[in-house]
């Protein structure tokens, strides 16, 4: 992929709502058999065809690493009491979109096998108010095939190594507004706690 090419989509990502945008080798990725297997202790195991264990895992996305030679990393940076609030799914959901446009950006560039990931069960965000998952039962696909992406969970994907691959930083900074001259002490805006979701599309190459 050239670099006029990546410049696209990041900025396909940023007007997405990315907050942070990197590339990394797609060998770099790193992914452990052990974090994958966290995943049997989550409520919704089993439950999503984007979670365990309905994806390949571990070694299905090395099978892909060996397809592509550079992955998009993304990030988005929210307030940390919104991932502890009922507003986290919101959230998901935008990941899931984020990643999923920017790669049918590329699959339209020419990178037709390009594979976008982000993290949480698909039935969760986007299908909680169905009794299934229409596509696990059999009775019908994916009610929404073009926002619900994989979790990086299910493969194992050492989501903190990605983001140091792709020059992202792990840590956030509190926000903290510059409060103006004339303030009281009852307006001075104060810090606020930030934390991130993060996303990957592997880039298959030509």
């Amino acid at each position: 992929m050239h670099k006029e090419e990546f410049t696209i989509l990041f900025q396909k990502a940023l007007q997405l709502g990315a907050s942070h945008v990197g590339k990394t080798a797609s060998c770099d990725i790193v992914v452990e058999e052990g974090l994958a297997d966290y995943c049997r202790d989550c409520e919704n195991y089993g439950l999503a065809p984007g979670c365990p264990p309905h994806v390949a895992g571990p070694a299905g996305f090395r099978e892909l690493q060996r397809t592509s030679s550079h992955s998009i990393v993304v990030r988005v940076d929210v307030p940390s009491a919104v991932l502890f609030s009922d507003e986290r799914w919101e959230v998901m959901a935008l990941l899931h979109e984020l990643v999923a446009g920017v790669e049918l950006k590329a699959v339209e560039m020419g990178y037709a096998g390009s594979k976008a990931f982000a993290g949480g069960s698909c039935r969760k965000i986007f299908c909680s108010a169905h009794n299934e998952c229409q596509r696990l039962s059999g009775t019908a696909g994916c009610r929404n095939p073009l926002l619900a992406r994989p979790s990086m969970s299910g493969f194992g994907i050492n989501v903190a190594k990605l983001l140091e691959s792709a020059g992202v930083q792990v840590k956030t900074n509190s926000t903290k507004d510059t409060p103006p001259d004339d303030a009281s002490p009852d307006n001075i805006p104060t810090t606020e706690p930030m934390s991130w979701v993060a996303g990957l599309v592997v880039i298959v190459d030509r």
